[in-house]
């Protein structure tokens, strides 16, 4: 119940009491829908998201994001609940220009399984890296991430 707490004083309003696990890999959208970063647009990813280290500039600290987590793994419903076992991951990512802060953008994703935190974390990059060498635009990216990570690589070309 504190961590519950925490949540409504940390970002104004609850998560869902109750998300499905039936999306994996993916998240419940009405859960986390997913947000963008305004400060990031098409006209400056050379001196954002394209700057190596930049995601480090925004990236919220472990005492934010933990009892998101934590928080997270009960409304998920998780029967394993080791904090360890789950990225506190953004679903658009900062590597794209996902929004840092915003609960509806963050969620808990499971390191077990076929398709992982880790295997997301290989598709954030390689859409990154489209979006800074002009294969794909940062628009294209966000959109097929958002909508579902494990095919944005097909969705938009470059997998």
């Amino acid at each position: 119940m504190a961590a519950a707490g925490l949540i409504i004083a940390v970002s104004g309003t609850a998560h869902a009491s109750a998300c499905s696990q039936s999306y994996l890999p993916l998240p419940d959208s009405s859960c986390t829908p997913g947000s963008y970063n305004p400060d990031v647009t098409q006209s400056n990813i050379h001196s954002t998201i394209c700057v190596s280290g930049w995601t480090d500039t925004v990236r919220p600290s472990t005492s934010y994001t933990n009892p998101l987590k934590a928080q997270g793994i009960i409304d998920y419903g998780y029967s394993d609940t080791n904090m360890s076992d789950y990225e506190e991951d953004h679903l658009v990512p900062l590597e794209l220009g996902g929004a840092p802060r915003d609960p509806g953008n963050l969620w808990p994703e499971p390191h077990y399984g076929t398709k992982t935190a880790y295997t997301k974390d290989g598709t954030e990059t390689k859409l990154k890296n489209a979006v800074c060498n002009g294969t794909i635009t940062l628009s294209a990216a966000r959109s097929a991430i958002k909508n579902n990570w494990t095919t944005a690589l097909q969705v938009t070309g470059i997998g």
